[in-house]
């Protein structure tokens, strides 16, 4: 709570540091110029008063100014907006710890087709949390014959897919009661996974795992597989045209895929134009979906044909009766 409070201006920081919320259960902190100072805690959104009590009423809320927005971009980039200028262009920033910042305001196309971002009025602060053993209900449904199986991790934004993400890395790569440790490649785009600082994680993402940090998705992988020999590449949030390709590279040579993307259920990332042709085709062995009203709620784990194995409705008897 400490290193979040020093990036927000003074002001926002003595509301915030007045709550006594619990650090583990804050998900977002949004300010908007001339708006309520919000948050999410506990998966519900709340407005914070000047004495840091929640409350659903607007006006009795503290106001985030033009000055707050701004100072609290200063902070973050550290009086140097240039150095983050290329992060900008993206519409967030990512920080020590792994916290994503998203950033709105006028949007600037040039000539050659760069964008810049000025007047920013809107702030997105995104807590990164590691949960460790988050990962442990659906472990035991990743495997076929003890090999790992190639995991699709769906999920709405917020629910806590990097989450989920993060806690599978470091069990795959320490080894578990599923399975001996395995060499992990992660391409970690957005710097939120490992959340490295000068090339080191911050976050414990297993004894096994290498990380390509800040390095964009497709390349990433191609590099790990020629230099790296992993027998596991996760990544996080892939779409593109050339992200589908390069994890195609990935499988056809021998390599282990475990990936996350936005969506709802399987089959709305089925019809979708890029993605939709390896669900189509059942390159994926195991589908992940996450709640969309709950942070870190598992919906459901799904193989290639669509057979429910584990569902909200057994998962309390599964966290009753761990295998180890």
């Amino acid at each position: 709570m400490e290193k979040i409070g020093k990036i927000l201006a003074v002001d926002v920081r003595k509301v915030l540091f007045q709550s006594q919320l619990e650090f583990f259960k804050l998900q977002e902190i949004r300010l908007r110029v001339d708006s309520p100072l919000l948050i999410v805690y506990e998966g519900k959104e709340h407005f914070l008063d000047r004495k840091g009590m929640l409350t659903q009423k607007k006006e009795q809320a503290f106001v985030v100014s033009h000055e707050h927005v701004q100072e609290t971009m200063e902070y973050i980039s550290n009086y140097s907006m240039y150095a983050f200028a290329e992060e900008m262009k993206q519409g967030y920033i990512t920080i020590r710890g792994g916290h994503r910042i998203g950033i709105a305001g006028k949007m600037i196309w040039e000539r050659n087709g760069q964008k810049n971002l000025t007047h920013i009025s809107c702030l997105n602060i995104r807590l990164a949390h590691q949960v460790i053993g988050c990962a442990d209900r659906v472990m035991p449904y990743l495997f076929e014959k003890k090999d790992f199986c190639h995991t699709l991790i769906i999920s709405p934004p917020g629910c806590g897919k990097t989450t989920l993400l993060r806690d599978l890395i470091r069990q795959l790569s320490d080894g578990s009661c599923y399975c001996t440790g395995k060499t992990v490649g992660v391409v970690d785009e957005r710097s939120e996974l490992g959340a490295c600082y000068l090339g080191q994680p911050q976050n414990d993402l297993g004894c096994r795992t290498d990380i390509l940090d800040a390095c964009p998705k497709a390349d990433g992988m191609m590099m790990l597989v020629r230099s790296m020999a992993p027998k596991i590449i996760a990544v996080d949030e892939i779409g593109s045209g050339r992200d589908v390709e390069a994890m195609e590279y990935v499988m056809n040579c021998g390599v282990r895929l475990l990936a996350t993307v936005h969506g709802n259920t399987v089959e709305e990332i089925k019809n979708k134009p890029v993605l939709g042709r390896l669900v189509r085709e059942r390159i994926f062995q195991r589908y992940i979906v996450l709640m969309p009203d709950k942070t870190g709620g598992i919906q459901a784990v799904f193989d290639e044909r669509g057979t429910i194995l584990l569902s909200e409705r057994n998962m309390k008897k599964v966290s009753e009766q761990k295998a180890c």
